[in-house]
């Protein structure tokens, strides 16, 4: 049965049985900080086993896209090298949010496997949970589970009992929790990853495996660890798609499925000089492995919004990639090669997932641009290596073949036509060492520092295990306790920066009352509510009962017309006032939401406020109008950059505020001031024919059926809001947020900034309005003042300014000119105060009144004159501390002037490179110039 089959049969089989089908949610979890990638089919409804958000279903299944490739749940290492470890795979799932349990919940999965599935019952095994006694628990064995699972059929000495290691599931250390029952499959004694031929089950050899856990939510554990059974119990479960594919395909690993062969064999194809064949040599086969469940990883991944950076879900994502390009290297693959397997991936999984036909092109540019990126830092790396003297040179010539295999057993596994591949310079991955030059490292101390072995990894992207492996052979070694300890910094940052300091648990107070009430939000066609009923006061995360006048609190009303933050909208400010109007009881500087279904109101108390006060809640209606408009104008600016550049392009963030808006979008390139002018006219087109923008409430699959655009991160409920304009033929995006009623309202549009914020990520800020207005009357203010510095009229600024700029041209070549004869008649003076170094004539010294461009000729004269020796001079140039280093060309075997230059430099906090013949630095300290300069005969005779 093909995995198109499974997936699609699982799921029919849950709709016949009162199930809503749920699409996948995004690998990006939406408003959830605790996890880094979507790893499991009950993520998207955790608020719902929570209590905290309603549903108008109480059965759902789904097939849930999943990454487990960093936190907790890191499979990363695993991948490639075992039958059943992948970044990317599918959870298929059936959900019961307190409606039914275990009594149908054991019957029907065992129906599906055995029936529809017809899995040998004899190769079945199920497991319960065989309770728990100590001081903290009582929780007893699921004996319920135990005589379902006989009802069905399966023999007792089928049912194992295990513990709360393997048979009880946890959501965190507190709330809701239970036992669990799984179902595993004998593959037979061909799959023992221990070459077991007999064991009995539950043997962890790798011959019995989960094919499906069914988790029963049915206690609630207290933060003192006490269980209470849960009043409305629930079902949860996961059945990995690519673990059953592998039992009905009858295949022993999952590489070997429908899911992963086609993209296996495709990567071998790609092999240069004729390609491989998949099964002829282990660690070939790993490598394949790897590249292929990466490019799944990678696709998915970028479809739904991650772009590869070096902080997040980016950085985990990079790391992926650049491991698929790294055994990629190993097959002799060094030009662009993953984005062609993303291609085949969208092909094989279009069908179940039609957003990838949306994003290939987007997906398969990212890769590839990616793929150049790792090109290029890998020939750094390498070049780093031989910068810093360790290795100096590659091997190649493929008649050294068995000589490297038997020097360096990393590259044992490679075919002669493979390594030479591998050898081709600059990527030069088979290096040597010149023995000649190499000097022991001291006792006790590895020979490259843990810092910059990371360094090689992050920056560069050299593998550690292959610059350990080089090294190792001649008896040195890598500090991996100082490069683990810089790996573990990096996860910090990484963590740190998706978690965000703003995204931090809800307090207490605001759990509580989003299980017990919702805020009504009825501020779509009003900026004003009555009757509004104080149904909390907060202050430092704690309730309290009443606030007096002056104490900053957060308020929660029974309903409000404040808009809370989201979707890039920041929050309402304005008034509470008393039912009768005249008397203003609180100031409102923000709106936001605390909890789901809540919205706090950041306040000022102008007079006392009490929990159950009825106020009159009036949002700032100027202010409101202002974000209005710039929100209906970051739709049309978004339809006007798909509609131009092309349909790759994908909202990646938004900022809507009173006086501006910011726009983040998939892109690679620049964009040109055309292109600029065509957006910017497009979307005041479409304001000046004043059209309407509509918005309707919908069913979330009704409203994408309609070719309504979701942004992926975004959580959306079953029913959502559709903003169309032009009847939807220019722009229709799902958005909650608050909109003009018709585009011209909005006045004007006018991009004032476009950059890059990441690697295929633009931004683009604009104003609208009024604030075209301002921006247009400081641009006229501007452009008078520099008139009047130029004494020209605004018509004539640009002829004034181009002729101030040629005659500062002519002053500074005449300046340069008068430098250069001065440089000349000093040569010889400097030259009488050569140094000599063990044999080397070195002069340095600091020279006053040059530019750059002038100590650079100063050097070329002297060491022309000197014929051989070293030349360092300094200077402040425009502020800043400067110096240049000149070699000869017959001491560049033996000097370096890169070298030589950044040592000097940091005696002045600066830093610098270049040739080895010439090399220049700048630095922050012009104050220590001098001892920057002094320093270079020092430096020289450490090197002689």
């Amino acid at each position: 049965m093909r995995s198109n089959e499974i997936r699609t049969k699982f799921l029919k089989f849950f709709e016949g049985r009162g199930h809503r089908i749920v699409r996948s949610s995004s690998l990006v979890p939406a408003n959830d900080p605790t996890l880094l990638f979507t790893n499991a089919g009950m993520n998207q409804f955790k608020d719902v086993f929570l209590g905290r958000e309603k549903r108008d279903y109480a059965r759902a299944c789904s097939s849930q896209k999943c990454v487990r490739a960093g936190g907790k749940h890191n499979d990363l290492e695993q991948v490639g090298r075992t039958r059943r470890h992948h970044t990317f795979f599918e959870m298929l799932g059936n959900f019961s949010f307190g409606d039914y349990f275990k009594a149908d919940a054991i019957p029907w999965a065992w129906e599906l496997i055995t029936k529809d599935f017809a899995i040998p019952k004899e190769k079945l095994y199920a497991t319960i949970f065989e309770g728990l006694k100590d001081a903290k628990a009582n929780i007893p064995r699921d004996s319920e589970a135990y005589d379902l699972w006989r009802s069905v059929g399966v023999p007792a000495n089928r049912i194992f009992e295990l513990g709360m290691k393997d048979n009880f599931w946890q959501m965190g250390d507190t709330g809701p929790c239970g036992p669990c029952s799984e179902i595993h499959y004998d593959m037979g004694p061909a799959a023992s990853d221990l070459g077991h031929a007999d064991c009995k089950f539950p043997c962890d050899c790798g011959r019995y495996v989960e094919i499906w856990n069914l988790v029963f939510m049915q206690f609630n554990r207290d933060d003192q660890g006490q269980m209470t059974p849960l009043p409305r119990p629930s079902i949860d479960t996961g059945a990995g798609l690519e673990r059953i594919a592998a039992v009905l395909q009858g295949k022993l690993s999952n590489f070997d499925t429908d899911l992963f062969r086609p993209l296996i064999d495709e990567a071998a194809a790609l092999v240069p000089q004729g390609g491989i064949e998949y099964g002829a040599h282990h660690d070939a086969d790993v490598s394949l492995r790897i590249i292929a469940d990466h490019a799944r990883a990678s696709t998915f991944l970028i479809s739904d919004g991650v772009l590869p950076s070096n902080e997040g879900r980016g950085y985990v994502l990079r790391l992926i990639m650049r491991r698929a390009l790294y055994h990629g290297q190993t097959l002799g693959m060094n030009e662009p090669f993953l984005y062609k397997l993303s291609s085949r991936v969208v092909d094989m999984m279009k069908d179940a997932y039609p957003e990838l036909s949306e994003t290939a092109h987007h997906v398969a540019k990212a890769i590839k641009i990616e793929e150049e990126r790792y090109e290029k830092t890998t020939s750094l790396g390498i070049q780093e290596l031989k910068d810093n003297g360790r290795v100096v040179t590659y091997l190649g010539n493929e008649t050294s073949f068995y000589m490297w295999q038997d020097k360096f057993p990393y590259f044992r596994h490679y075919l002669p036509n493979q390594l030479a591949a591998l050898m081709k310079d600059p990527l030069s991955a088979v290096i040597r060492f010149d023995q000649s030059k190499r000097t022991a490292p001291p006792q006790n101390v590895s020979w490259i520092p843990g810092d910059q072995l990371f360094r090689l990894h992050d920056t560069f992207g050299l593998r550690p295990d292959f610059v350990a492996d080089i090294v190792g052979n001649y008896g040195l070694e890598v500090d991996w306790q100082g490069y683990n300890a810089e790996m573990e910094k990096q996860r910090e940052r990484a963590r740190a920066s998706w978690k965000g300091a703003e995204k931090k648990t809800a307090a207490p107070a605001y759990q509580q009352l989003a299980e017990k009430q919702q805020t009504v939000f009825d501020g779509y066609t009003q900026v004003k509510s009555s009757d509004c009923k104080i149904v909390a006061l907060v202050q430092k995360g704690q309730p309290i009962p009443e606030a007096k006048a002056g104490q900053e609190i957060e308020i929660v009303l029974d309903h409000t017309p404040f808009y809370a933050e989201a979707g890039g909208q920041v929050g309402d400010t304005g008034r509470f006032f008393a039912p009768d109007g005249d008397q203003e009881l609180a100031y409102i500087t923000d709106t936001y939401r605390p909890a789901s279904g809540v919205t706090a109101h950041k306040a000022t108390a102008r007079d006392t406020l009490r929990v159950g006060d009825i106020v009159t809640a009036v949002v700032d209606s100027d202010r409101r109008d202002a974000i209005r408009r710039n929100h209906t104008a970051t739709h049309l600016l978004h339809a006007a950059l798909r509609t131009t550049l092309g349909t790759h392009v994908k909202q990646a963030g938004s900022l809507v505020a009173p006086d501006r808006l910011r726009f983040d979008f998939s892109h690679y390139a620049e964009l040109g001031e055309q292109d600029l002018l065509d957006i910017e006219d497009l979307v005041n087109q479409h304001i000046l024919k004043n059209e309407e923008v509509r918005t309707d409430l919908m069913e979330i699959d009704q409203a994408l059926a309609t070719g309504a655009m979701a942004l992926f991160g975004e959580k959306y409920g079953d029913r959502v809001r559709v903003l169309s304009v032009a009847d939807g033929s220019f722009s229709r995006e799902l958005c909650g947020g608050t909109h003009v009623s018709r585009t011209g309202d909005i006045g004007l549009f006018k991009v004032v900034s476009e950059g890059s914020v990441a690697a295929g990520t633009r931004r683009i800020e604009a104003i609208t309005g009024l604030g075209v207005l301002e921006h247009i009357r400081k641009a006229d203010e501007t452009l008078g003042m520099v008139g009047e510095t130029l004494r020209a009229k605004p018509d004539e600024v640009l002829e004034a300014a181009q002729k101030l700029a040629e005659a500062e041209k002519k002053l500074r070549k005449q300046l340069d000119a008068q430098q250069m004869k001065r440089a000349a008649a000093e040569a010889g003076d400097l030259l009488d105060q050569a140094r000599d170094v063990k044999g080397v004539r070195v002069v340095s010294a600091r020279v006053e009144g040059v530019s750059r461009s002038a100590m650079r000729q100063m050097v070329d004269q002297l060491r022309a004159k000197m014929g051989s020796g070293v030349i360092a001079l300094g200077a402040v140039a425009d502020g800043k501390a400067a110096l240049i280093i000149g070699v000869t060309q017959d001491l560049t075997a033996r000097l370096d002037a890169g070298k030589i230059v950044r040592e000097a430099a940091t005696l002045m906090e600066g830093s610098g490179g270049g040739r080895k013949d010439l090399a220049e630095a700048g630095g922050k300290n012009p104050d220590k110039l001098d001892a920057c300069v002094q320093a270079v005969p020092g430096i020289v005779e450490k090197m002689l």
